[in-house]
C-alpha cells in the first residue's frame, strides 16, 4: 500500500515555520505521516536536519508566501509560487492526497478553489469545525466560508457533513439537524424552510429536524447544518464564553484559601474540560467540498495543532471522504 502523504504549508499562520515544522516533525517521528513541507528551502532544511522525523519530510521549495493580512484571492492568484499555492499544486498533481494551512483561512480556500478544485456537482464548499458537547462533539457545517447560501447548498453541506461525521469521527447513521430559530418546519428565512422540506422528504439521510444553539452543546446531533454567517458566529461565541467562564472560575476559585485548596482537588476534572475546549486537540477545520483532504488550521496553531492538523488530513484522506462526497454527487 502506497502510504499517503500530506502536504503541509511550511509559511502559513502567526508561528511560520517554527511551529510548523516542529508540528510535522512530530507528526512524522511519533504518527509516521509522510509530509511534502512547502516553503523557502534554504529555512526550512537547517530546521529539519538530523530531528526525529525528518526522513519522513520532503522539502518542496517555494520562493513567495502569502501573509496573514494580505488580500487572499490577489495574493493567491498573483503569487503562483507561494507555499500555499504549492501545497495546493501537490494535491492536484496527486503527489498528496491532503493538505494543511494555517494561514490566511480567505488564502485557504482560495487556493484550495483554484488549485485543487470543486467536487463535481458541489455548488460551494464549505468550512467545518467540531464543537465540543457533552457527548464529545458535533460537526458544525458551514462555519465562514458562505454567508448566505441556497437551500440546495445547504442540503449539500448537511449531506457532506454526514458523509464526514460517519467516515472519519465513527458516527453511525449520525443524527443531522439543521439549525434554526425554533424547532417548527415553518421557522426561520425562505431558504432554511426549504432547506427543511428535501431533507425531511430524503430517505437516505438521517435528518431529526430543526434545532435550536442550546441543542448544541447538549450533543442532540452528530451534524449542525447551517450558512457560514450563523455558523462563524456561533462558533466564535462558543471561544469566547469557554475563555470566559475559564476565567471566571480562575479567580473565584483562588479567592481565598479554602477555594484554592478545595481547586487543587478539583483540578484534574477542570484540566479534562479544558482539553475538550481546546482547539489544538481538533487540529483544524475541514474544507469539504473540494478534490482532496483539505485542513484550514487556526493562525495561530502550534505545533499540537498542526501535528493534529496533518493526523486529520491523513484521516480524511485514508477513509474516502472526497470519494464518498463524488459518488454521492454523481447519484
Amino acid at each position: 500500500m502506497i502510504p499517503i502523504k500530506i502536504a503541509v504549508d511550511g509559511f502559513g499562520g502567526d508561528f511560520a515555520p517554527e511551529q510548523i515544522v516542529a508540528g510535522c516533525l512530530q507528526a512524522a517521528s511519533l504518527d509516521r505521516i509522510p509530509i511534502l513541507l512547502t516553503g523557502n528551502e534554504q529555512v526550512l532544511a537547517p530546521m529539519i536536519k538530523g530531528k526525529p522525523g525528518s526522513d519522513l519530510i520532503e522539502i518542496v521549495h517555494a520562493s513567495e508566501q502569502v501573509g496573514m493580512d494580505e488580500a487572499p484571492i490577489e495574493a493567491v492568484r498573483t503569487k503562483k509560487d507561494a507555499s500555499i499555492n504549492v501545497a495546493a499544486r501537490l494535491v492536484k498533481q496527486g503527489e498528496a492526497a491532503g493538505m494543511v494551512s494555517a494561514g490566511n483561512t480567505g488564502a485557504c480556500m482560495a487556493a484550495a478553489l483554484f488549485g485543487i478544485g470543486r467536487i463535481k456537482g458541489i455548488e460551494r464548499p464549505a468550512i467545518t469545525s467540531l464543537m465540543p458537547t457533552i457527548k464529545g462533539v458535533c460537526l458544525m457545517v458551514d462555519v465562514g466560508a458562505n454567508v448566505d447560501c441556497r437551500p440546495s447548498q445547504l442540503v449539500q453541506f448537511a449531506y457532506m457533513g454526514a458523509i464526514y461525521a460517519e467516515k472519519v469521527l465513527g458516527r453511525t447513521n449520525p443524527k443531522v439537524g439543521l439549525l434554526n430559530v425554533g424547532e417548527e418546519p415553518t421557522k426561520g428565512n425562505d431558504a432554511v424552510q426549504k432547506a427543511y422540506q428535501t431533507l425531511n422528504e430524503a430517505a437516505d439521510i438521517n435528518f431529526i429536524g430543526n434545532i435550536e444553539g442550546r441543542d448544541i452543546p447538549t450533543g442532540e446531533v452528530d451534524v449542525v447544518v447551517c450558512d457560514g454567517f450563523v455558523g462563524n458566529i456561533v462558533l466564535k461565541f462558543a471561544e469566547g464564553l469557554g475563555s470566559g467562564l475559564f476565567s471566571m472560575l480562575k479567580e473565584e476559585l483562588t479567592a481565598s484559601l479554602p477555594r484554592k485548596l478545595a481547586a487543587l482537588v478539583l483540578r484534574p476534572g477542570f484540566a479534562n474540560i479544558k482539553k475538550k475546549m481546546d482547539y489544538t486537540e481538533y487540529g483544524g477545520a475541514p474544507l469539504l467540498g473540494v478534490k482532496g483532504a483539505v485542513i484550514v488550521a487556526h493562525g495561530s496553531s502550534n505545533q499540537k495543532a498542526i501535528r493534529n492538523a496533518i493526523r486529520v488530513a491523513k484521516d480524511a484522506a485514508e477513509n474516502q471522504v472526497v470519494e464518498s462526497i463524488a459518488e454521492l454527487m454523481g447519484r
